[in-house]
Formats: C-alpha cells, structure tokens, sequence
C-alpha cells in the first residue's frame, strides 16, 4: 500500500470528493495543519488517518505526513488537497520511483481549465524553475505540489525548511545528493468550489511563496 500525504489547510469541501477516489493500492494521509472548516473530521469519517500539525506551514504539514507513513511499501507520495490533481495520475510519479528508474519523480502541472492557474502563480513559478535549472542543472519546470519518492530517502535528506519553500530545498538537496530526478506530466483542474489554493488564490499567497523560495535560494 503506497501512501500518499495531503496536507491540508482547510479542504473539507474537497476532500469529500478526493478521498473517495483514490486508486487502488494508495492510501490518504491528511496532514491537517490547523483547519478549522472540520477537513479532519470528513477525513475521518472516510476511514482516513489524520495528523494533527500544530506547526503552521506546508513543509511541516507535508513532513509530518511523511514520518506517519507507512515504511513497509517505502514509496511515499504528496498531493494537494484541493481537488486540482487526479489521484489517478499518482502511478505515473509513483511507478518510476518504485521501478528503480528515478530517486524523485515530480508532477509538471498541465492546466486542463483556463482558470486552473493563474497567470501571477505560472509566471512565478517558471521564473524559480529556470532559476533552479541553472543552479542545480536539473531539467524542471515546474516546482509543483505532487511528487513521488521513497520514504527513507527523503528523511536522509534532513530537509529543514517548514513553510512554502519545501518543495524548492527538496529539489535543490536531490540534485546536492545526485539523485535521478524525472518530470512526468500531470492533469492540473480548476480546484473544488469552497476551497482556495494558498499559494495560487491570490497575488500576497504567491508573493509569499516566492518569498519563502526565494530565501531556500539564497541559502
């Protein structure tokens, strides 16, 4: 069983949808970090364990979820909460990884809706994605919120930041550690009505984001 950790910061109206769709063979964490539209108790009610993150922040709602996971199928994804990825899409950065062929595989978004991503959100996120290409090599484009790698590996990589910027230091500490790392397209959807993304929702949620990179960067 592969368990795939949602951090989640007030997604009750998502999760209703998300957790019953699931594919076979993958298992919901919800790391709730402090939701009060009672995203914990749908999670519950679906039968799906929940971690309490009482530290404010995606990195420490993601690794929470990453140390209540189970070792024994030593694969480990991340997804977003908010209804914008598929859970059937989590094989095609699930099955590299447990095939040997890569140590990290990462979603690159592809917008399905028109609105799916905002123009402020995608421009920010290609401008640290050619950034990060020219510091670490690594052939990304995208520092995106749905990723596959094993459980153990990343816990080696002693991965320290706890806000926006954990996705960026993962990436930069993979290519430190000279991991294969592959980018595999994903469907990226209008996220569920009631919800609203803490990055792309808004232009202070991104400029917060690349604020938080942005210091991963200068380190």
């Amino acid at each position: 069983m592969t368990d795939v950790v949602l951090p989640c910061l007030n997604e009750a109206p998502a999760l209703r949808r998300l957790l019953g769709r699931m594919p076979a063979g993958y298992r919901a964490i919800v790391a709730d970090n402090g939701s009060t539209d009672g995203s914990a108790q749908v999670a519950r009610d679906f039968g799906v364990p929940v971690v309490t993150v009482p530290q404010p922040g995606y990195g420490a709602a993601v690794h929470a979820g990453l140390l209540a996971a189970d070792p024994t199928d030593g694969v480990v994804c991340v997804m977003d909460a908010d209804g914008s990825f598929d859970p059937a899409d989590l094989p095609l950065v699930a099955d590299p990884v447990r095939a040997g062929a890569v140590r990290l595989a990462v979603g690159r978004r592809r917008p399905v809706n028109r609105d799916a991503w905002p123009a402020h959100a995608r421009l920010a996120n290609a401008v640290l994605a050619r950034r990060l290409r020219r510091t670490t090599g690594l052939n990304v484009h995208d520092i995106g919120p749905m990723r596959a790698a094993r459980r153990d590996d990343l816990l080696s990589l002693g991965l320290r930041d706890r806000r926006f910027g954990y996705p960026l230091e993962l990436l930069i500490a993979a290519a430190r550690a000279r991991w294969t790392v592959a980018e595999v397209d994903v469907a990226y959807h209008r996220r569920t009505a009631g919800t609203r993304s803490k990055v792309t929702g808004t232009v202070r949620g991104t400029a917060r984001a690349i604020r938080d990179m942005s210091a991963v960067l200068a380190r």
